[in-house]
């Protein structure tokens, strides 16, 4: 714990209040215990003694408002992870989570940017606002030499996005959206064609956010929970219950996008800290 850095924490997540304000997103609250996470395959959520578990995110609660009318929204919360401890990262976390109507990962890439550059300027002003991207097919093809649309092999997936895509991604320095994904690491994100509209951004090789068109076709999110149920249960992870009342609000959220920013990450990009203990009381 650093009680310096605290403060400036403190101060971070203030102007991130205002810089939503600002723009029309009303600020909401959700459950943190909930009956039925979404079954993601590698995001384990902890049990609750009484029932439900904690929640690793507040997404399909989020969604349910965008489902009832609510146009531009955002949350600031706590969100929990079973088997995550390190530098980086910490069995309880913050996160901010923001959607929108009648939008795409486009336009929470203009967002994310905005707010960036916003925080860039107050409070690490030593650091250059640089954005890059690259896609995941250029990504893969420059650094690790296989095409993961032709290959659909997710253990090579994943081991050579640890150990070749993100080093690689750390020399570009700076700010880099890592765009379109493969369908099958799709997640709750809508596809273009072949192509997930999905995108992560890393802050000199560090992941701070997780972005998506979000999926609107309730009986394809019935079917991806379904495969990562059947993935989990492989993998000898808990069996979690599928959200029904999320699946029948799927459609009614239209076209829409949504984005997952680490808080307590962010705060250790601007403030040049490399140990996530330090920025949490």
């Amino acid at each position: 714990m650093n009680i310096a850095a605290l403060l400036k924490r403190a101060r971070i997540v203030s102007r991130i209040r205002s810089f939503f304000d600002e723009r029309g997103f009303i600020e909401v609250e959700t459950p943190v215990r909930i009956a039925a996470p979404a079954p993601e395959t590698n995001i384990d959520c902890p049990p609750v003694a009484t029932g439900g578990f904690l929640r690793a995110s507040p997404e399909l609660q989020m969604k349910k408002l965008l489902a009832l009318g609510m146009e531009k929204i955002y949350q600031i919360g706590p969100c929990f992870r079973d088997g995550e401890k390190g530098s980086r990262h910490n069995p309880e976390f913050t996160m901010i989570e923001w959607y929108r109507r009648d939008s795409s990962y486009l336009n929470i890439k203009d967002d994310i940017t905005e707010l960036m550059r916003t925080l860039l300027a107050e409070f690490a002003p030593e650091l250059e606002a640089r954005f890059q991207e690259i896609t995941v097919r250029e990504a893969y093809l420059k650094y690790a030499h296989w095409d993961p649309w032709i290959e659909n092999d997710h253990d090579r997936f994943d081991f050579d996005m640890a150990t070749k895509i993100e080093p690689a991604i750390k020399a570009m320095g700076g700010g880099v959206f890592l765009m379109d994904y493969p369908p099958w690491a799709a997640s709750l994100s809508r596809l273009r064609g072949d192509v997930a509209e999905r995108w992560e951004l890393y802050w000199n090789g560090v992941e701070l956010a997780n972005c998506f068109s979000e999926l609107n076709d309730s009986k394809e999110q019935f079917k991806r929970f379904e495969i990562a149920r059947e993935e989990r249960r492989e993998l000898g992870e808990a069996d979690y219950p599928i959200d029904m009342e999320f699946i029948s609000s799927v459609e009614a959220m239209g076209l829409a996008s949504g984005v997952a920013l680490g808080i307590d990450r962010l705060v250790m990009a601007l403030l040049n800290i490399s140990d996530i203990s330090l920025v949490r009381a």
